[in-house]
């Protein structure tokens, strides 16, 4: 490869290199900050195209992605405001909150764990496991 060719390899592996660093930040920027309940981090928002967006770029880095939407034509209606409660199998609260957005991430050990979610006086409850690893996607649909 000639000098030549080598200088403008180097210049447009900078130009993707800054493109990459410049999109990153511009996630970080958006997301909502993470929050601490006892040992559990978590995120909750995604309210705007930008923030959602953010939340699902990072949500493989949490255990747990919870999504709370109402309606069953499209497009379909992201609620926030979601009373969430998270238990162990010892039935101990791990998390409990109110979600700022349709999104929320949860940094949680692996285990199994009961979770109710509440819209408007309306329940809904899904078990699930999590392994290391392997996050969890849950999707709270009030019809």
């Amino acid at each position: 490869m000639g000098q030549r060719n080598k200088r403008w390899t180097m210049v447009a592996l900078a130009g993707v290199l800054s493109t990459a660093a410049v999109a990153g930040a511009a996630t970080m920027a958006n997301l909502p900050p993470e929050q601490k309940q006892g040992s559990i981090g978590f995120r909750s928002g995604g309210v705007g195209v930008e923030q959602r967006t953010a939340m699902k770029e990072v949500a493989r880095n949490y255990a747990l992605e919870l999504e709370f939407v109402k309606g069953t034509k499209a497009p379909r209606e992201y609620l926030s405001g979601v009373r969430v409660d998270i238990k162990d199998t010892a039935d101990q609260t791990v998390l409990s909150t109110v979600s700022e957005g349709p999104l929320l991430l949860a940094r949680l050990p692996a285990g199994k764990y009961s979770i109710s979610a509440t819209d408007a006086g309306s329940t809904e409850s899904r078990t699930i496991v999590v392994s290391e690893g392997k996050p969890q996607r849950v999707v709270f649909d009030w019809k």
